[in-house]
């Protein structure tokens, strides 16, 4: 399962005039805790930022899935009701579901998104597709924890000298 984490990072950007210029970006990451989150978008962006930059929030993000795509720019926010039949009451039940998408549009977003869940077996409605501004995703991956251990044990040999 997923963790989330939506991470606001300040930092001064040069403007096309050479001036430099505060701002925030946000981002994804995919962590277990929010210091986590934040170790962890503190390595992913400092190659990319010359000069100090600094974490200037996270919370936790409510995004259930997400679906990358090679040919978008823009992360769209999903709100999807899957409808489901409660056997027992024999009513219909809705679960949200907010799953990001990537895409150049909201249209290509919305058709990222019907492939996406073309094999699906419940019925669902999309009453809401959004514009985010998020920035870059970085999920979590087994090469990230392998490295941290790296750097783990390097400093532990380290210290013991």
């Amino acid at each position: 399962m997923n963790n989330w984490f939506e991470c606001k990072i300040r930092y001064e950007k040069l403007d096309d005039k050479g001036k430099g210029k505060k701002v925030t970006e946000t981002y994804l990451v995919d962590a277990l805790s929010f210091s986590e989150a934040e170790e962890r978008i503190s390595k992913e962006v400092a190659p990319y930022m010359s000069g100090e930059f600094s974490v200037s929030g996270i919370k936790k993000a409510g995004i259930n899935e997400i679906f990358p795509n090679d040919e978008g720019d823009r992360w769209y926010k999903c709100k999807v009701n899957f409808i489901s039949i409660d056997e027992v009451n024999a009513k219909e039940k809705k679960i949200t579901s907010n799953i990001l998408v990537l895409g150049s549009t909201i249209g290509e977003a919305w058709d990222n998104l019907a492939t996406a869940l073309k094999d699906t077996m419940s019925d669902y409605v999309v009453p809401a597709i959004t514009e985010t501004s998020i920035m870059d995703i970085f999920p979590y991956s087994a090469e990230d924890s392998a490295s941290e251990k790296t750097d783990r044990e390097t400093s532990e040999e380290t210290d013991e000298e």
